[in-house]
C-alpha cells in the first residue's frame, strides 16, 4: 500500500493519516508503538497516567518504535501541568492537547520543537484553536466514546462546518472504524482521520479482555451520552448506566452524580472488567466492530477499504 502524501502525513512524518486517540486505559505503549510500526501515529493516553507513569511508558514506546508518536495530554486532568514537563523534557515530537484552553501550553510546546493538534467539538472552538497556533485540529463528533462537547453535533455535520473556518490540516474523529468512514471524511474536507473505539478493542489495548469482549456484542443504542451536567460522557448501558440515567431523571444535582461515580471507576471498567459497576467509555461505531485484531491488522483493512472506495466511486463517475 502506497503512502497517502498530504498536509497531515507531511505534519507528522507518518506514512497514512490514521490517529489512534488517546484513550484512557486503553493507549499505553504497546498500542501507540504497534500503530506507528504500521505507519500511523500512535498517541499515549496521559489522561489516566501520573507523570512518573507517563514517563515509563514514553521510554518503553521509544524501545518498541523508531517512528514518530505522541502523547495526548487532557489539559482537564489535575496532573496536566506536570504532564506536560514530562513530555517536554522526554522530547516527545507530537502532542494532542483536549479538554481545555490550548492557549496555555502552545506557544511552550512549540518552542521546544513540539508540534500540537487539539481537540475540538465546534467550529467555534476549532477557529480559536488556530487562533492559539495549533498545527492540526481534531474535530470530534459526539457518536464518540468518552467525553464529548456539549453540542452533540454529529461528525458528518461538524467536519464540513469546522472545515469552512480552518486554514491548517483537519482530522476527523467520532464514529470512525473503516476506511469507507475514513473516505467519507475526506469528502467531507479532513485530511486525516483520529481513531478510538477501533483501536481500544485491539489486541495490544490495554483494556481488559472481558471489556474487549463486551465491546464485540454491541448493537445500535447500547451506548448513551450521559453526565451531562458534569461533562457529556459516552456509556455502555450497565448497571452503573442505569443508576446515573435514573438519578439524571430524577434531577440529580452535579454533586449527587458525581457521588454515584465516586473514584476510580473509569479504570474498574476499562481496566479491570467490571461490567456492571464500571464506566465503561465507548463510541457508537462499536456496534459494528466484531472482532479483536492487532492495531497493525486495522490499519492494514483501513487502508485497503479506503483505496477500494475509491475505485468504486471512480467506477460511477
Amino acid at each position: 500500500m502506497e503512502r497517502i502524501d498530504n498536509r497531515v502525513t507531511r505534519l507528522f512524518g507518518i506514512r497514512y493519516p490514521i490517529i489512534s486517540g488517546g484513550m484512557v486505559w486503553c493507549s499505553g505503549a504497546k498500542l501507540a508503538a504497534a500503530v506507528s510500526n504500521a505507519g500511523g501515529l500512535g498517541l499515549i493516553g496521559a489522561g489516566s497516567l501520573k507523570p512518573d507513569l507517563l514517563r515509563e511508558h514514553i521510554v518503553k514506546c521509544r524501545e518498541l518504535t523508531k517512528e514518530p508518536f505522541g502523547v495526548n495530554v487532557p489539559l482537564m486532568s489535575p496532573y496536566s501541568a506536570e504532564l506536560m514537563e514530562v513530555v517536554i523534557q522526554e522530547k516527545v515530537p507530537i502532542v494532542f492537547t483536549s479538554a481545555g484552553n490550548p492557549k496555555l501550553w502552545t506557544d511552550r510546546l512549540h518552542e521546544n520543537g513540539i508540534k500540537v493538534a487539539h481537540v475540538v467539538s465546534s467550529s467555534k472552538f476549532a477557529l480559536k484553536a488556530q487562533q492559539a497556533g495549533v498545527d492540526a485540529v481534531v474535530a470530534e463528533g459526539f457518536e464518540a466514546g468518552g467525553h464529548n462537547g456539549r453540542e452533540e453535533t454529529t461528525t458528518m455535520v461538524l467536519i464540513p462546518s469546522v472545515k469552512e473556518v480552518l486554514d491548517i490540516p483537519l482530522i476527523a474523529a467520532g464514529g470512525i472504524a473503516t476506511g469507507g468512514a475514513m473516505l467519507a471524511c475526506f469528502a467531507l474536507g479532513a485530511e486525516g482521520v483520529q481513531v478510538g473505539s477501533r483501536f481500544a478493542v485491539s489486541y495490544e489495548s490495554s483494556a481488559s479482555l472481558e471489556f474487549k469482549t463486551l465491546c464485540t456484542t454491541l448493537n445500535e443504542g447500547d451506548t448513551m451520552l450521559s453526565l451531562k451536567k458534569i461533562s457529556p460522557t459516552r456509556l455502555v448501558r450497565n448497571r452503573l448506566f442505569e443508576q446515573i440515567d435514573n438519578a439524571e431523571q430524577a434531577g440529580a444535582s452535579k454533586e449527587e452524580l458525581q457521588e454515584i461515580l465516586g473514584r476510580g471507576k473509569v479504570q474498574q471498567g476499562i481496566f479491570y472488567g467490571d461490567l456492571e459497576n464500571g464506566e465503561l467509555e465507548i463510541g457508537q461505531v462499536s456496534s459494528i466492530i466484531r472482532d479483536i485484531p492487532t492495531a497493525s491488522e486495522i490499519i492494514e483493512r483501513m487502508v485497503s477499504e479506503f483505496e477500494q472506495g475509491i475505485s468504486q466511486l471512480r467506477s460511477l463517475v
